[in-house]
């Protein structure tokens, strides 16, 4: 884990105690990817990136903290009355936040219409859509993967944060995907697979040429990086005390 990850942690963590606000496992498991295309990936001038994760905010702001988007006044902010930074990414809050998410299984849907939009409109740029591995469980997800292969959106990369966790129990236990990525690749999709964590194999999964529109899943741990949160679901919900917050630090401290 190189150092932006962990600064990217450690300022995540202070944040969500500050505002008392849970979700933290959800954010971790996700906060490498966003932090890679926004810091190592994506053109800003014209690309994409939707969370359709919504309740993993906290991972976006923490990313558009790292890129000065967001400045340290944004983030004390969090959560509190008249933030730009709610629970759920609001649209137009920043530049880079352009749809309001949170509603799981939309942000998909939302995803391959602004790439067929920049696909008639002959528009360069890509769009980048996060969702989570829950979500897939979503009609409107399905809905969406057979559009945007039908209309062969190749200017469009779905990546998964598959940390087979969900609010109430595994992804397994409350509705099974059983092999995703071969139903996925069913409906046309070329899927492909990689740690989650790993900046390195990210950009290999992105750099990898696709004849198909593209799905990546991103092979996670709910909580990464904080061994009292790894792989836990109560940190789904959880938020930290100062002791738990010591405790945390010194395990990214430490990574």
């Amino acid at each position: 884990m190189n150092e932006l990850q962990k600064i990217a942690r450690q300022r995540l963590l202070l944040m969500h105690y500050q505002s008392q606000v849970g979700h933290i496992g959800s954010c971790l498991s996700c906060i490498d990817a966003i932090l890679f295309l926004f810091n190592n990936w994506m053109d800003r001038n014209q690309d994409v990136f939707i969370l359709s994760k919504g309740h993993a905010a906290g991972a976006l702001y923490t990313a558009l903290w790292s890129i000065d988007e967001a400045i340290e006044k944004d983030l004390m902010s969090f959560c509190k009355d008249g933030t730009k930074l709610a629970a759920h990414p609001e649209s137009q809050s920043f530049p880079s936040i352009e749809f309001s998410t949170g509603s799981l299984g939309h942000g998909l849907s939302l995803s391959a219409g602004v790439a067929l939009g920049k696909k008639l409109a002959g528009e360069s740029g890509h769009v980048y859509c996060l969702t989570s591995d829950g979500e897939w469980q979503e009609g409107a997800t399905w809905e969406a993967l057979i559009f945007l292969t039908h209309h062969k959106l190749f200017n469009l990369t779905v990546l998964v944060d598959s940390n087979e966790l969900q609010a109430f129990g595994t992804v397994k236990e409350v509705a099974s995907m059983n092999d995703l990525k071969n139903k996925i690749a069913s409906f046309g999709a070329t899927v492909l697979e990689c740690d989650g964590h790993n900046f390195a194999a990210i950009n290999s999964a992105l750099d990898t040429p696709s004849l198909s529109p593209r799905v990546i899943i991103l092979h996670t741990v709910k909580g990464k990086g904080v061994s009292f949160m790894e792989n836990k679901i109560e940190w789904h919900y959880l938020t930290l005390n100062e002791d738990l917050l010591k405790r945390a630090q010194k395990d990214i401290a430490a990574l």
